[in-house]
């Protein structure tokens, strides 16, 4: 598929994912932001996204030899196997565990992405949790960190 053709497909999605955003609204209103913010947004960033592709100067055939697809392919796994093990470690944890190869392909040492993993996943997890009071599942470290 062609840069143009995927650009146009993301395009007409976002505008789909925006259209279907529209009816979502809490039964009661128990944060400010609401349900439709977030398929807002992601339509949004996926029609910025598409528009660029469509309208981005041709650069033929060879700009993907020089892709590392290793990487790109432990990036996307290591994404995957977070959404499978989010619910059941929680969020912490999936999210350092899912730092940890992403860092690798990105040239980390392993003290780097082990030290950055789970620094940011407990610095996200006060700032939802705690600060703007959304609900995160905690897993196993529940009793620690006092959430669900």
């Amino acid at each position: 598929m062609s840069d143009r053709a995927l650009g146009a497909v993301c395009v007409v999605a976002s505008a789909a994912m925006a259209w279907a955003a529209q009816d979502y609204a809490a039964a009661i209103s128990y944060e400010p932001v609401g349900p439709r913010a977030f398929p807002l947004l992601l339509a949004s960033g996926l029609a910025l996204s598409g528009l660029w592709l469509v309208f981005k100067p041709s650069t033929g055939a060879e700009a993907y030899r020089g892709v590392p697809w290793k990487p790109t392919a432990l990036c996307a796994a290591a994404v995957l196997g977070y959404a499978l093990l989010f619910q059941w470690l929680g969020f912490v944890l999936a999210t350092a565990l899912m730092s940890v190869p992403v860092g690798m392909a990105f040239g980390g040492s392993w003290k780097q992405v082990l030290a950055g993993g789970a620094a940011l996943g407990l610095v996200l997890y006060l700032m939802f949790d705690k600060l703007l009071d959304v609900i995160l599942p905690a897993g196993p470290l529940a009793a620690l960190l006092g959430g669900s």
